[in-house]
């Protein structure tokens, strides 16, 4: 058994503001996704996002403070103790802390299936070396994670985009090469993606 207090978890800030922390990861948990959110400078507890693609149901609970949820047209205000569980994953939700405390636990999983870790948790976790511009880092967080998740399309655009950051372009080329290769959407964004700048005029870069 491994006991916690969720502020002695590490502490990510993400590009849009809240404050991820992860249990999930910080335990090694492979049977279900739970992670913590706090407020960050926007005030952002959770992200706004639906579940379409992963097709996840998620309960939030908070665990401090308040918290306003946006589900879909409606908002709720949460305090202590209080659950908000979503299964439509096409309704957009969102949070923001109404106090400087507040703590949200969120867990989820696709019903029917067993669990999976998600590649967007090395997407958050790079997070704060890619601000850094600590390519290698990133490249490190995504590398491990694709041996997870070999071949997943996702990770490999994003390990691409660390990897031309970071002065691998022969690297970048080819993986995101792949990336298009298993879901060709990737070749429209690394169009208009600065992180390809420096590759973009290449041969064999993908075409849009």
């Amino acid at each position: 058994m491994n006991v916690a207090h969720i502020d002695e978890l590490d502490r990510l800030e993400m590009a849009d503001g809240f404050v991820w922390r992860p249990v999930r990861r910080a335990f090694g948990i492979q049977a279900f996704g739970v992670n913590v959110y706090t407020p960050g400078a926007t005030k952002q507890v959770i992200e706004t996002h639906t579940e379409n693609q992963l097709e996840h149901r998620e309960i939030y609970l908070v665990l401090r403070g308040r918290v306003q949820f946006t589900v879909g047209d409606d908002t709720h205000n949460l305090t202590q103790g209080q659950l908000i569980y979503i299964s439509d994953t096409t309704l957009r939700r969102s949070a923001v802390g109404l106090s400087d405390d507040a703590a949200v636990i969120a867990f989820g999983g696709k019903p029917g299936e067993a669990f999976e870790v998600s590649a967007w948790e090395a997407m958050f976790a790079a997070t704060p070396a890619a601000q850094a511009e600590d390519w290698d880092e990133a490249i490190r967080i995504h590398v491990e994670a694709l041996e997870e998740k070999p071949n997943h399309p996702a990770l490999l655009y994003n390990l691409a985009c660390m990897e031309c950051r970071g002065g691998h372009a022969l690297d970048a080329l080819l993986h995101l090469q792949q990336a298009v290769a298993l879901e060709p959407k990737w070749a429209a964004y690394a169009a208009k993606d600065s992180d390809f700048a420096a590759i973009r005029n290449e041969q064999g870069f993908p075409a849009a």
